[in-house]
């Protein structure tokens, strides 16, 4: 017995365990469970080039299951017991928020892939995601142009709960900054998992029908879109009179609906299938291959599992070590390439490069590109429009190591952690 307990502790160590922390089932499942498999997959493929510092990458798959509390009871098991090196996980920000403490106490290091409201810059957390103004204030800034309609109204809505009532504020400061009156601005929240829309799309509709150009800014998560956007459709509301934009709809929660009453609107992210690049073209089809579906869709938080996992890999090499210290100081600097045809870079506050697109929605469910910024947009963790955050920056170099330095006290500690 004892030989059987020592080669099980040998293989053990032969092998870099990868937490993988998102939920399988509940509210969130329908937009999560394609990032578990994502990891699989770029496990998978690692392995094929002989994995990671001549080591296998094993996943350690668990099931939160929608619950946020849940989420900082797995991450602990995942790190104490199952001694994994890195994490892949969370989408909601509440999820995330839950998770933080446990991360700072056992220092690990969690890639968090989904567009968030930004206000953090944690030591332990590397947001691969879109800040606010890589997704929420270019969107608006379309909407404003000629080019997005001249949109002069605006309704705010969202799933209750941090990322979008922040991203709200956010945009509400934003949109007086360019001389938005209060009174041209609805916002309103619903529950997670919300399915009766006839009153909120009554009011939008109400809203959008006093004379100048409404779009609806949605930040609306998880399955609950499905009834939104068909109440939308019941009630004849179509892109040419109220424009939505998404910022957490892209194509996998399109391929469970009818899009025929969703043509037109919008979506809002970093990445989309349709990008026409040779990266994302050899993606699609390895991915497709490895989930054995030739219909099955990527997504941009997929995308933003890519550039996550790949810098860890190359930081963790470039390090020679898993070690969390020497990798999270190595993961500054980092280059790889995203699909979309260029290089995405860890920056000091530990938020990427990424380019900014905004989508319509097609019969079949994809989204076609119709703007797009000209270059990289910086991923910025404090918002300029909120007064308790302009001054504030993260720079996670030594000697500053802050995530929350404030330049006009010359002290770290402003805000947050």
């Amino acid at each position: 017995m004892i030989g059987a307990g020592v080669t099980g502790a040998v293989a053990a160590e032969e092998t870099i365990k990868v937490g993988v922390l998102h939920s399988l089932s509940g509210t969130m499942a329908i937009s999560e469970t394609t990032l578990k498999d994502t990891v699989l997959f770029l496990i998978d493929e690692q392995n094929k080039k002989g994995g990671v510092l001549g080591k296998k990458l094993e996943a350690v798959v668990v099931d939160p299951a929608s619950n946020w509390p849940l989420f900082a009871e797995k991450a602990r098991e995942l790190i104490s017991q199952n001694n994994v090196s890195v994490v892949f996980g969370c989408w909601t920000s509440v999820s995330r928020k839950s998770v933080l403490p446990v991360f700072k106490e056992l220092n690990s290091i969690l890639f968090y892939p989904v567009q968030y409201e930004g206000e953090e810059s944690e030591r332990n957390v590397f947001y691969t995601g879109a800040a606010p103004n890589q997704q929420a204030i270019p969107a608006v800034d379309y909407l404003m142009s000629e080019e997005g309609g001249a949109v002069k109204r605006w309704v705010l809505e969202g799933t209750d709960y941090v990322y979008p009532r922040t991203t709200n504020k956010i945009l509400e400061a934003y949109l007086k900054s360019k001389g938005v009156a209060a009174e041209d601005i609805m916002v309103n929240y619903t529950p997670f998992g919300f399915s009766d829309w006839q009153t909120e799309v009554a009011a939008i509709k109400k809203f959008g029908s006093a004379g100048k150009k409404t779009a609806v800014v949605s930040t609306v998560n998880g399955d609950a879109n499905v009834p939104f956007y068909k109440e939308l459709g019941n009630q004849g509301i179509k892109a040419t009179d109220i424009p939505v934009v998404a910022f957490s709809v892209g194509e996998e929660e399109l391929a469970g609906i009818d899009t025929k009453p969703l043509v037109g609107h919008l979506a809002a992210w970093n990445y989309f299938q349709s990008v026409d690049t040779p990266e994302n073209e050899e993606f699609i089809k390895k991915w497709r291959a490895f989930i054995g579906n030739e219909k099955r869709t990527t997504n941009d938080p997929m995308e933003a599992t890519v550039i996550g996992f790949n810098a860890w890999v190359k930081a963790v090499e470039k390090a020679g070590t898993t070690e969390p210290d020497a990798v999270i100081d190595g993961l500054i600097g980092v280059s790889v390439p995203n699909l979309t045809g260029g290089f995405s870079t860890i920056m000091p506050n530990h938020h990427i490069t990424k380019p900014v697109y905004i989508g319509e929605i097609q019969e079949d469910g994809q989204l076609d590109v119709v703007w797009q910024t000209p270059g990289l947009v910086v991923g910025d963790e404090w918002s300029d429009y909120l007064p308790d955050s302009k001054d504030l920056i993260a720079d996670w170099r030594a000697p500053m190591s802050c995530g929350n330095f404030n330049v006009a006290t010359g002290k770290c500690g402003g805000k947050g952690s």
